[in-house]
């Protein structure tokens, strides 16, 4: 009897540490994330152009309110990230999950990015786009149907996003996997600049239908800091090391084109040498002494996306060329030159469009900046230390006014006569614009 009362408490040992063991690889699935809602209160999130009721809380459940709404964010900003939640839905339901939201006005699935979360199997819905279906993320990566639970059912979603990929799991079901470098649609990348966005609040885009979130918890992933090594379908336009495929600035993109053969290269030449007198590198830096004249890229580009760190000293100027044109400002508040004051990332040269950026997002002179350029046709996005200074605006042709921006041209560092800092100095080239279409013939009788 000894022995088989020996047995059964092993038994007992070994069903109660299978039930510490499963509960062991629950928690370790779960490590590393912290609720985001303590299912009594909005502590910790903050409502943008409420309608109606808003949002509430009752029973362990956030809800988006019948007849209201708006956008509820966090108060807290998130880069990379792990977000788990749950969510249940009322017949014909719309509601939307903001990831890298700014706390701003207009739409956020524009200026930040939306996955939606609504009843597709509504009737109203039967007509959608496939990037507005439950799960997609809006407008710009369309989501697999078929893993939506029925209405009245609790669903569990995970939205994971590092850098530029983005991944959406609904019920055990990969719905979405997407890398936001495939996106090359001109106008696509027109309408959203929250594309390239790194960083922003998570929420709520409410559409005056009731849903119910609850469950809501994130684990932040580390984002490692490097310099001159380019992220994923970037290229590097400059190594860190040298010069190498960069070249003196001769005259302007119409009067390059004028010039015969034999005298650009000798007026290239020229140049290059002023270049190497002024233009090196420093701890993998590229450095201007305030000196020379500006340089620009061996190659020219059309559509790019481009990111560059700067820093200049007290009443610094400077500028990025895009296509050979002036010029995306660079800047600070007290430089002779700017008289009104205003910040870095404008499109100094428009006339009829707008030429000042919409905040003032600089750093103090001596501190790095970081520009998030995407010029695609005459239109341009630029973010600065991670706030959108223009978007969408046309960046007229300087050298002809009456003509679009030129298709395609150098990139060029203005030199404007103060010390200058750049590194992490990337590319991202775009997809090469329409071909006009072709003359028709004449007509013959």
């Amino acid at each position: 009897m000894i022995p088989h009362r020996r047995f059964i408490l092993g038994l007992g040992s070994i069903a109660l540490s299978a039930v510490v063991f499963a509960g062991c690889v629950t928690a370790s699935r779960e490590a590393g994330f912290l609720p985001i809602f303590d299912g009594k209160t909005l502590n910790g999130w903050k409502l943008l152009g409420g309608t109606g009721a808003g949002y509430g809380v009752k029973d362990g459940v956030l809800f988006c309110a019948k007849g209201g709404g708006g956008n509820l964010l966090t108060e807290r900003q998130y880069s990379d990230f792990i977000y788990r939640f749950e969510f249940k839905l009322e017949p014909g339901s719309n509601n939307g999950i903001a990831i890298r939201s700014p706390f701003a006005a207009g739409s956020l699935a524009y200026t930040g990015m939306e996955v939606q979360v609504l009843d597709d199997t509504a009737e109203k819905y039967a007509k959608l786009k496939d990037a507005q279906f439950n799960g997609s993320v809006y407008l710009i990566a369309a989501a697999k149907r078929g893993a939506l639970r029925p209405v009245g059912e609790w669903n569990e979603e995970e939205i994971y996003c590092r850098g530029r990929h983005i991944r959406v799991t609904l019920n055990g079901k990969v719905i979405v996997d997407a890398n936001l470098n495939d996106v090359t649609d001109r106008e696509t990348l027109k309408k959203h600049p929250g594309l390239l966005r790194e960083r922003g609040h998570l929420g709520f885009l409410g559409h005056n239908d009731y849903v119910e979130f609850r469950n809501l918890r994130v684990k932040e992933l580390p984002v490692a800091e490097t310099h001159n090594i380019p992220p994923k379908g970037f290229k590097r336009l400059f190594n860190g090391e040298n010069l190498e495929g960069w070249k003196g600035l001769v005259a302007d993109p119409k009067k390059r084109a004028a010039m015969p053969k034999e005298a650009l290269a000798a007026a290239q030449s020229k140049a290059d040498d002023h270049m190497a007198g002024h233009w090196g590198t420093a701890e993998g830096m590229l450095v201007f002494d305030g000196k020379g004249h500006s340089i620009a890229t061996v190659r020219d580009y059309g559509d790019v996306e481009i990111h560059c760190d700067w820093k200049i000293e007290p009443k610094g100027d400077s500028g990025i060329y895009v296509r050979g044109t002036p010029q995306i400002q660079i800047w600070e508040r007290d430089t002779p030159g700017n008289p009104k004051r205003v910040g870095s990332g404008g499109l100094y040269n428009n006339q009829k469009n707008p030429s000042e950026p919409s905040k003032w997002a600089d750093h103090a002179p001596g501190l790095w900046n970081r520009f998030r350029i995407l010029s695609v046709g005459d239109k341009v996005h630029v973010f600065l230390n991670g706030e959108l200074v223009v978007n969408n605006v046309t960046m007229e042709n300087f050298w002809d006014r009456t003509q679009p921006l030129f298709p395609s041209g150098q990139i060029e560092l203005q030199a404007h006569g103060s010390v200058l800092c750049f590194r992490n100095l990337y590319i991202r080239e775009l997809a090469a614009p329409p071909a006009p279409p072709a003359p028709k013939p004449a007509a013959t009788k």
